[in-house]
C-alpha cells in the first residue's frame, strides 16, 4: 500500500538504458499511464479494503489474509517468469528484516489504527513516509546530503501534518492512538526502505524474486504470530472476505507486477509519482463509499503534507564531467528492489 515510500514507495529497478547486446523489454499491452492509473486505485481503495476487512477479522488476521493472498499472486508470476528465489543465508537474513519492516509491521498496524481511524486518515498517515525517509536517510545514507529546498520540504511537510490532526485544537475529537499507529506505520516504511538501500542493494537478484521472497517471509512471521493473539472468527462475512482478498491479490500482489513494468518503461521518479495520487483516492473512496466526513484542515493538510513529500525528492543537478563520447553508454547501475511499500512508492 506503499508504499507510498520514499524510494520507489515504494517505494525500484534503475531507468537507464539497457547495455549494449542486451534486448530492450517487449511492448506493453496497456499505455503506461493506464497503468499507472490502475496502480494509483488499487493502493488508494486498500485503505479501505482495510477497513471493511476489519470490520469481519482481527487485525492480525487482516494482515495475515493480505499477505496470504499477496504471495500466492507473487508466486505466480515467478513460476511464470521461470524466476529463481534468492540464494545465501545474508540474502534470505535481510530479507526477513526487510519483511517485517514493510510488510508485517506496517500491515499489521494500519489494521490496527483503522478500527478507531478513518480510512482517509490512514491514507494521509501514509503519504508521511516520505518526509520520515528523509528525515531517517540523513543519519544512515551518507550519499542522502540535505539541501535547503529538502529541509524545506521536510518542515512543510510535517506542518501538513499538525494541519491535518488540527494541533491549535488540541488535537479534540482524534484518537490519538489509532493516528499514532498509522504514523508508525509509515515510520516503518522509512525504516524497511533504509534497510533495503542499505543491504540489499547489488545483490544481481531480480526484484520480481526479492519481493516475492520478502512477502513470502513476511506471511510465515504473521502465520506464526496470529495464532497467539487472535482466535478463529464465529462466522466468516462475505464482504469483509472479499475485502481481504483484494487487499492482498490487488493491493500486495498485482500492484507490486504493475509497478515493476511502469518503473521499467519510464524509470523510478515518474513511477514514484503514484504516492500522491493515493491519498487522494484514499479519501474519496472513505468518503462516497463509507460515509467518511472530516473537516476542512484534513484537505488542506494533506495538500501540504503531498508538497513538503515532493520537495524531499528533489535532487540538484550535478555537473556532467565525463566526456560525451563516455556518456553516451551509461554503465548499468545496481538494481534496488521494489517495495513491497510503501512504499515504495509506498506501498499502503
Amino acid at each position: 500500500m506503499s508504499p507510498a515510500a520514499p524510494t520507489p514507495v515504494p517505494p525500484s529497478a534503475p531507468a537507464s538504458a539497457p547495455p549494449a547486446g542486451t534486448s530492450r523489454p517487449a511492448p506493453r499491452l496497456l499505455d503506461w499511464r493506464v497503468r499507472f492509473g490502475a496502480l494509483a486505485l488499487v493502493w488508494g481503495f486498500s485503505f479501505l479494503f482495510i477497513k471493511v476487512g476489519t470490520e469481519g477479522f482481527a487485525p492480525l488476521q487482516v494482515a495475515f489474509g493480505r499477505l496470504l493472498f499477496g504471495t500466492a499472486v507473487l508466486a505466480a508470476a515467478l513460476v511464470v517468469k521461470r524466476d529463481r528465489l534468492p540464494r545465501g543465508a545474508r540474502v534470505w537474513g535481510h530479507l526477513a528484516v526487510a519483511a517485517f519492516l514493510l510488510n508485517a509491521l506496517p500491515f499489521s498496524l494500519f489494521a490496527y489504527a483503522e478500527l478507531t481511524i478513518p480510512s482517509t486518515l490512514a491514507g494521509i498517515c501514509n503519504a508521511t513516509t516520505p518526509l520520515w525517509g528523509m528525515l531517517l536517510s540523513l543519519v544512515a545514507l551518507s550519499e542522502d546530503r540535505p539541501t535547503r529546498v529538502r529541509a524545506a520540504g521536510l518542515g512543510i511537510g510535517f506542518v501538513g501534518v499538525l494541519t491535518v490532526l488540527g494541533a491549535w485544537q488540541g488535537f479534540s475529537g482524534l484518537d490519538v492512538t489509532g493516528t499514532a499507529l498509522a504514523l508508525l506505520a509509515s515510520f516503518s516504511y522509512a525504516v524497511g526502505w533504509i534497510h533495503v538501500r542499505r543491504t540489499l542493494a547489488g545483490t544481481g537478484v531480480s526484484n520480481l524474486s526479492l519481493a516475492g521472497s520478502q512477502v513470502g517471509l513476511a506471511t510465515l512471521q504473521l502465520a506464526v504470530v496470529t495464532p497467539l493473539f487472535t482466535s478463529a472468527p464465529e462466522s466468516v462475512e462475505l464482504l469483509p472476505l472479499l475485502a481481504v482478498c483484494a487487499l492482498g491479490a490487488l493491493g500486495t500482489g498485482y500492484a507490486m507486477l504493475l509497478q515493476y513494468g511502469i518503473v521499467a518503461e519510464v524509470g523510478p521518479t515518474t513511477a514514484s509519482m503514484v504516492t500522491y495520487f493515493i491519498p487522494v483516492i484514499a479519501a474519496t473512496a472513505g468518503v462516497t463509499l463509507l460515509g467518511e466526513q472530516f473537516g476542512w484542515n484534513t484537505p488542506v493538510g494533506a495538500v501540504v503534507v503531498l508538497a513538503g513529500a515532493a520537495l524531499t525528492q528533489a535532487r540538484t543537478s550535478r555537473r556532467r564531467t565525463t566526456p560525451p563520447a563516455e556518456a553516451a553508454v551509461p554503465a548499468p547501475e545496481a538494481p534496488e528492489p521494489s517495495p513491497a511499500l510503501p512504499k515504495p512508492a509506498t506501498c499502503a
